[in-house]
């Protein structure tokens, strides 16, 4: 009985402190308040060395070949959009998040979410794009589950996918890893995917059509560890950009982040539009793009092999890893002084990824 009781107490214990009463949209946007929701809600009652990392998935301790696992969910608007749509994004979503913890994806999950009344013909074309990504990245999808909800209760389709991939030899990828020296590539233009989706939504028009940079990243990442082992992190700047993403890995590892805007590769079209949008690129999210924390010594050749990958042609240096100002990210201007690039504070792009 009184382990009954206890076990109540404990599931009745006050909600972490928190200055909202209720869950906003922000709170899943990718920034400070999503790592303060994750921190305080999620980590603070699961706690354990795995999940401690809160890294883009779990690797497995022991064992050979160790295994990663990682899981996601897809909640985008449009569910098409100009270079792809929710299924594809899906299924590179996960793909990806495995390639950063160093693995191989072998094997996917997918659970469907439908709202009543999608077209039949949009569900078929979701399937089809899933098959063709699964296909392209070299992985199977092995099991799933299905839910109908009413009409008007899900936005026309959400998209969870879960994966395991076999960690590849000598990778030890973590946010905790980054060291003095580190150069930061980034495999190239950034923004290129929020923007995509908010051209769609805001009805702008350019030259030429803005396509999302979604895509199968696991290729490269096999390339690049090949490249050198001096590979400490690897992570991909969706939700929040890479402002959110080096900022994680500054506070994980306690060191600062340098980042050179002179350096940051951002498309002109891209430019305009956070222009009129007023965006700043660094916080827009990608999902075909990656940040590699690479030692000084192997970086040359890491960015030379990336450059020879078709998704790394435009691979560059945008920063590097300092003692200074530790746990922090700070960008030196063009003009040559410098700015704190901290975390987003609210919700820049809604349902986005």
């Amino acid at each position: 009985m009184n382990q009954i009781a206890d076990l109540s107490a404990g599931l009745a214990c006050p909600i972490p402190l928190s200055e909202y009463k209720n869950v906003l949209l922000a709170h899943g946007g990718g920034g400070k308040l999503t790592q303060t929701l994750i921190q305080k809600m999620f980590a603070s009652r699961f706690d354990n060395q795995m999940l401690d990392i809160l890294h883009d998935g779990a690797v497995f301790p022991g064992g050979s070949p160790r295994y990663a696992f990682s899981t996601d969910s897809y909640v985008i608007k449009p569910i098409f959009f100009p270079g792809g749509d929710i299924g594809e994004l899906a299924v590179n979503g996960t793909v990806n998040d495995l390639a950063m913890c160093g693995a191989k994806p072998l094997y996917l999950s997918s659970a469907f979410i439908i709202e009543e009344g999608l077209p039949m013909d949009d569900l078929w074309k979701i399937v089809l794009s899933m098959k063709a990504a699964a296909d392209r990245s070299g992985v199977s999808l092995v099991t799933g589950d299905t839910k109908v909800v009413d009409r008007g209760k899900g936005d026309g389709i959400f998209i969870n996918t879960s994966g395991i991939g076999a960690v590849l030899p000598h990778a030890e990828i973590d946010p905790r890893n980054a060291r003095r020296g580190d150069r930061i590539i980034v495999n190239g233009p950034i923004a290129v995917h929020g923007i995509a989706i908010m051209s769609v939504r805001e009805g702008l028009e350019f030259d030429t059509e803005i396509r999302s940079d979604t895509a199968p990243l696991n290729g490269l990442v096999e390339r690049i560890l090949k490249a050198g082992k001096d590979v400490h992190v690897l992570r991909d700047p969706t939700r929040g950009g890479v402002a959110s993403a080096v900022n994680e890995i500054a506070q994980s590892s306690g060191k600062g982040i340098l980042l050179d805007e002179e350096a940051l590769p951002i498309g002109e079209q891209v430019r305009g539009a956070c222009e009129i949008l007023g965006f700043d690129p660094l916080y827009v999210a990608n999902e075909g793009k990656l940040l590699a924390f690479v030692a000084a010594g192997s970086a040359g050749r890491v960015l030379q092999e990336m450059r020879s990958h078709p998704l790394g042609k435009e691979s560059v240096i945008i920063g590097e890893v300092v003692d200074d100002h530790p746990g922090i990210a700070v960008m030196k201007s063009r003009v040559g002084g410098t700015r704190v690039v901290d975390m987003l504070s609210g919700e820049q792009l809604p349902r986005i990824c």
